[in-house]
């Protein structure tokens, strides 16, 4: 049930951002909107504050946590509709609106964070006969609570809060502003091409876009972006080695001091070390590293390091044997003396054609947007047995799909699809909770989710087609989706993705992955943009064959970002100020000496668009991609053992198992017990090794 009808004279009525009755009303929430919504909702939070900490009596679960929940999930809703529009609708009034509240919002928090008496209240229901009586989640959210409440700095002097606080803050506005550079350099690059001679070798449907975008500015020839879905397929296939390389060095220095200086990350990024090594000395704690993995699976970041390097000992012989191979083919077929950065991509398509006989070209066709939708949902339906059912609701822009998933006629979630690229929309591909599952004095919330890409959209009036790393893409983000979804929990501090540490969330999501290599998944997902035939059988077998192409290089290129993140967050010596970018990139030249095999040139900026680690909550855990790897490769070792002979990996009970062990408790547990809930054991890093192809012939 929803809650209760908003009165006449509710502020709800006149502030679309304060109606919580249903959907977010996405067609009248307007930039002016955002600071009267939040500021009211702020104050309503500090006045309840205010009333239950001036309340002598012992708290209680009702009288304390759970109007105290109520108020802050509004207050999440609200500001979460608002930081989603600044993610997908970045025009100057919605930036704007955005960062014109972004420092009174960071304010909230971390006073939240370090109120000593909300902290003591907590702490006093924690040691009060009550807790004996709470069941174990809410015994674990208390739990959490005080470990979060001293992450926030509760317990430092008062002297120091004001100091912690302001740290808080412009870290929030140094992360947004990080965002909004790369965005703008992103936009900022364009490669005309007059002559049609120059697009050889570039797709149909690429070159159709970019005919579009041309004609969209009212001028003739082709523009090619740096938005993904027109920059890969020039790297990928132009013939045009210098058009490649233009575009290469202008994306690998997007955000740097060799652009545009106004949008340069470089200072942004040594501000931001310095600023969390600063919070890090306050907690006691030697490096943010150590900071970052208290609400993490992992122990410490040696223990972390210890499995990184690990696995680059054994990825890296199979990288180096992918590189002579390449290098030997660009050689002898291509005439390319030297291999470049710029030509890596390419080579690589014209290695996997010869030695595969397919290209990405050709595979992207049998992959027509409705039918991968459509594949998609029939595996959730299969492993999970719900339906996904579209519906209405208002959205942000008129490209976006809106979906019900329901269970037997009972409705259990709701869900956006934002596929295609725009230009005002960041870059990658997310998921974002909308609204979490909970249960409030009015009823329950269903869970409402954000699912977002960044995929060519259609072009000459045929739908979009995806690459099938687009379809990984959208698997994996689903998988995300489903967590926060089929959620089974009512609190909200654990329900769906909440409370489930950081390295573990991975899980669904990449293990969703694996099943974008089945063939009783694809042949029903499948159907080609011109003739509407599914995949032939001969061309999957080809994809299979080539399904570890080039794993060793990609593996060790994810290590290179893991341990340049968790070194940096741990070795790097902060305490004097802002780190010289200069510091920056000798560490990152230094983990590329021992594990890289493709070196880029001194003047690529990489860490300038590391926008996981500088402002995407990824900082000193990047490494959790391939943690997860671990254990998601060994789950789906579940579903390959209860197909084995069956010619399905779609096993309903398994899912079951996954859904009730996995996806359905969301962080009401820790995520190493709900694993060996489903798999009967600890994980073990042989599933991922065979995945990917790295185990040694005999």
């Amino acid at each position: 049930m929803q809650p209760s009808t908003p009165t006449p004279d509710s502020p709800s009525n006149t502030n679309p951002l304060l109606d919580f009755t249903g959907m977010p009303r996405f067609e009248d929430i307007k930039p002016e909107h955002v600071e009267p919504a939040i500021r009211g909702l702020i104050d309503e939070n500090r006045a309840l504050i205010e009333r239950l900490t001036a309340d002598p009596a012992t708290p209680t679960w009702d009288g304390f946590v759970s109007p105290m929940d109520e108020a802050g999930e509004r207050l999440g809703r609200a500001w979460g509709v608002v930081g989603h529009l600044h993610s997908v609708f970045d025009v100057p009034e919605w930036r704007e609106a955005y960062n014109a509240m972004l420092p009174e919002i960071s304010r909230f928090y971390a006073e939240v964070g370090q109120n000593l008496a909300l902290f003591q209240k907590y702490k006093a229901l924690h040691d009060s006969p009550e807790f004996a009586t709470l069941s174990p989640v809410r015994q674990r959210i208390l739990e959490h609570g005080l470990r979060d409440f001293r992450l926030s700095g509760a317990e430092l002097p008062d002297e120091q809060k004001p100091r912690f606080q302001e740290i808080q803050e412009e870290q929030s506005q140094l992360a947004a502003k990080f965002s909004e550079n790369l965005l703008d350099a992103t936009n900022a690059h364009a490669e005309w091409i007059t002559d049609e001679a120059g697009l050889a070798g570039i797709p149909d449907d690429a070159r159709h876009a970019a005919r579009a975008a041309a004609e969209a500015e009212g001028k003739d020839g082709w523009k090619f972006t740096l938005q993904m879905p027109s920059y890969l397929p020039v790297l990928q296939y132009a013939d045009d080695r210098d058009l490649r390389a233009r575009m290469y060095r202008a994306y690998a220095t997007r955000a740097s001091e060799l652009g545009n200086p106004e949008l340069d990350n470089g200072p942004l990024i040594g501000r931001i070390l310095a600023l969390r090594d600063e919070e890090a000395r306050m907690l006691g704690y030697r490096n943010f590293a150590e900071v970052s993995l208290v609400p993490k699976m992992a122990d410490t970041p040696e223990q972390v390091l210890g499995f990184l390097h690990d696995l680059a000992a054994k990825a890296k012989p199979f990288a180096e044997k992918d590189l002579e191979e390449l290098k030997a083919f660009a050689r002898a077929e291509l005439g390319l003396d030297t291999l470049e950065p710029w030509d890596v991509a390419y080579a690589s398509e014209k290695l996997r054609q010869a030695r595969y006989a397919y290209s990405d070209q050709e595979v992207k066709q049998y992959f027509p947007e409705p039918k991968v939708l459509d594949g998609l949902f029939g595996v959730i339906r299969a492993l999970y047995r719900v339906d996904i059912l579209p519906d209405e609701a208002p959205t942000w822009d008129p490209d976006v799909h809106f979906f019900r998933i329901e269970k037997e006629g009972e409705l259990v979630g709701h869900f956006y699809l934002d596929l295609h690229a725009r230009s005002t929309k960041r870059g990658g591909a997310w998921m974002d909770s909308a609204r979490s599952r909970h249960r409030n004095t009015w009823g329950s919330d269903t869970p409402v989710a954000y699912l977002v890409c960044n995929f060519p959209g259609p072009v000459a009036g045929k739908p979009a087609t995806f690459t099938h790393d687009d379809v990984l893409t959208l698997f994996h983000e689903c998988g995300h989706g489903l967590h926060h979804l089929l959620t089974q929990v009512d609190e909200l501090a654990v329900s769906g993705i909440h409370g489930v540490e950081w390295d573990a969330v991975e899980l669904p999501s990449q293990f969703m992955e694996n099943f974008c290599w089945e063939w009783d998944v694809l042949q029903g997902m499948t159907a080609h943009a011109d003739t509407g035939e599914p995949l032939p059988r001969a061309l999957y077998d080809k994809m299979i064959a080539a399904k570890n192409f080039q794993s060793g290089m990609q593996t060790v290129r994810q290590l290179e970002f893991s341990m340049f993140d968790l070194r940096l967050h741990g070795e790097v010596d902060a305490s004097a100020g802002p780190v010289p970018i200069e510091r920056v990139m000798a560490l990152l030249d230094e983990v590329r000496r021992e594990v890289a095999v493709m070196i880029p040139p001194a003047w690529h900026r990489f860490p300038h668009s590391f926008s996981h680690i500088f402002a995407g909550g990824y900082a000193a855990g990047y490494y959790s991609y391939k943690w997860a790897e671990v254990l998601s490769a060994d789950a789906f070792e579940a579903f390959e053992e209860a197909g084995a002979g069956r010619g399905s990996l779609l096993d309903p009970e398994t899912g079951e198992r996954f859904w009730r062990e996995i996806l359905a408790v969301g962080g009401s547990r820790p995520a190493l017990d709900s694993f060996k809930a489903f798999r009967g054991r600890e994980p073990r890093v042989d599933a991922l090794l065979r995945h990917s192809g790295m185990v040694a012939q005999a």
